[in-house]
């Protein structure tokens, strides 16, 4: 890490947590820009998925099943 940005996470300590969460909503909006590789792969990967469900080598996952085991945790 550099000193730069050990310096900023220090002064984030005496900043009120609104000033935080601004600075937070801050760097998620610049880290959330599209990256054209990642959709590639995320398309690619949703293709095969699809391939693979429609040729009956992987199950379908019903809805309330989905939800089901998650209302459980």
């Amino acid at each position: 890490m550099t000193k730069a940005t050990e310096k900023i996470a220090l002064d984030i300590h005496s900043l009120p947590d609104i000033e935080k969460m601004y600075l937070v909503e801050v760097i998620l909006a610049d880290l959330d820009k599209p990256d054209p590789e990642i959709d590639r792969i995320w398309a690619e990967e949703a293709r095969n998925r699809w391939a693979a469900h429609k040729a009956g080598r992987i199950p379908a996952v019903s809805y309330s099943d989905v939800m089901g085991k998650y209302r459980r945790i």
